[in-house]
């Protein structure tokens, strides 16, 4: 087995020891060094070139997305934090994977299964991604996705808009209906929302997306709601407020 050198970016102290004793005893990981704030994470990461970084997002001094930035080296991320509103600049980082704290044992087990099958995407990317997050961090647009990257037995790979047939709520997660498959990603249906086209993916009702370009036919229930139904056979309701949309919509 193959040991990663690993480095952990945490100001809280006791997130810091849990982490470092689930390093400690995984058999796959070597710590390499830890930091409370973002400069001396920023120094000490160019200085060791870790292969994977457990990078708080929330540091005093400078934030890890300014971390991210100014590293010279491109590490596999996993995100730490206690607030779950940047699940979304996780996404869009292609970061391995994101604990929210408290996170358990078996949680960090998961992330480093991930981890160790996952490959870092390319730099330009991570690029981009943090050059959008740091827009929408100070108020300007964030822009519209274009794809998202998805899992799939072991692989991750792009996901075009435009094979987005509809989006359900799971939970924390998200199914994403393509390609006659469901991938299921680690974000929520709003968050998702706020950076998909709204002329072509059209909230139905509050657990469901979808993209009208799959949309067969609709038509009223009893209810006056609109039953839709989507190219691969599915049925979805539209709630009254939806249905009352897309009427409106219609010529």
């Amino acid at each position: 087995m193959n040991t990663k050198t690993v480095f952990i970016a945490e100001d809280e102290p006791l997130a810091r020891d849990l982490l470092r004793d689930a390093i400690y005893a995984h058999p796959a990981l070597r710590l390499a060094g830890e930091a409370g704030d973002g400069a001396t994470a920023l120094e000490q990461i160019n200085r060791i070139r870790p292969d994977v970084v457990f990078m708080d997002i929330q540091m005093p001094e400078m934030t890890g997305l300014e971390v991210l930035r100014r590293l010279s080296c491109a590490p596999d991320i996993v995100f730490t934090t206690a607030y779950d509103q940047y699940a979304v600049t996780a996404f869009e980082l292609n970061a391995v994977d994101y604990l929210l704290k408290p996170f358990t044992r078996a949680r960090f087990d998961a992330a480093v299964a991930r981890l160790l099958e996952a490959p870092m995407p390319p730099r330009e990317i991570v690029d981009a991604a943090l050059e959008q997050a740091t827009r929408r961090k100070e108020g300007q647009p964030a822009g519209r996705l274009e794809r998202i990257l998805v899992r799939d037995r072991g692989r991750i790979f792009p996901l075009s808009l435009n094979e987005i047939e509809y989006l359900k709520a799971d939970s924390k997660y998200t199914a994403i209906a393509a390609r006659g498959q469901t991938f299921l990603v680690r974000i929520g249906i709003s968050e998702l929302e706020a950076q998909l086209d709204p002329t072509r993916f059209i909230r139905v009702h509050r657990s469901a997306l979808v993209n009208l370009d799959f949309v067969d036919s609709m038509r009223a229930d009893d209810q006056s709601q609109l039953l839709i139904q989507m190219r691969d056979g599915t049925m979805l309701t539209a709630s009254r407020e939806a249905s009352k949309v897309l009427r409106e919509m219609a010529i």
